[in-house]
């Protein structure tokens, strides 16, 4: 059984087929027979774990084991005290209401890789980090939280799955290395 550690850059398909225009997962794992558990939008960065075992794949992705996903937005504007509380909070998207996570405003980690291309910054707008910490992921769902309370988030890392983080297990974008699945303490 593998369990891989891969740091997914921005604009890579969280897929092994091939994309008319954009990279794939293909383009920088070379391994047979491991499947994503979980996915991160094109648009996303950061931590993804694949692995060739199903019931590994599942009980790390699917919701009912409660694996918390951590995730660094970069987001236009300051929040204050009301928005950090709304984004806590059940939040009403419209097609779901999402359920309470942590939230909390962070400095830009020193450990965090320039992003290619970067982002697009507006000298009279400032930005700022937020650490938000989920026990769900529907689709697009710290973007759409953070842009609700507006505060349009520019950048999105996922710096950790459980107890793995980029942050004890340093990769650049498009490194990869094998973890035991002992470490997910499931």
């Amino acid at each position: 059984m593998s369990l891989i550690l891969f740091n997914k850059p921005f604009q890579v398909m969280c897929q092994f087929s091939p994309h008319p225009t954009r990279a794939s997962l293909a383009d920088y794992l070379d391994i047979p027979d491991i499947y994503p558990a979980g996915r991160l939008d094109a648009d996303s960065e950061g931590l993804l774990l694949l692995t060739d075992d199903g019931k590994l794949q599942h009980a790390i992705s699917h919701p009912d084991h409660k694996q918390t996903k951590t995730y660094l937005a970069q987001v236009e504007g300051i929040p204050h005290t009301e928005a950090l509380a709304r984004l806590r909070a059940p939040l009403n998207l419209g097609d779901f209401i999402t359920q309470g996570c942590e939230v909390k405003r962070v400095q830009e980690p020193d450990w965090l890789w320039p992003r290619n291309p970067p982002i697009r910054e507006r000298a009279q707008v400032p930005t700022s980090w937020l650490a938000i910490t989920l026990a769900e992921g529907k689709n697009r769902q710290v973007r759409r939280m953070t842009g609700a309370v507006g505060l349009p988030t520019l950048r999105l890392i996922r710096i950790a799955i459980g107890p793995i983080s980029l942050q004890s297990h340093p990769l650049l974008p498009g490194q990869w290395r094998e973890v035991s699945a002992a470490e997910l303490r499931l």
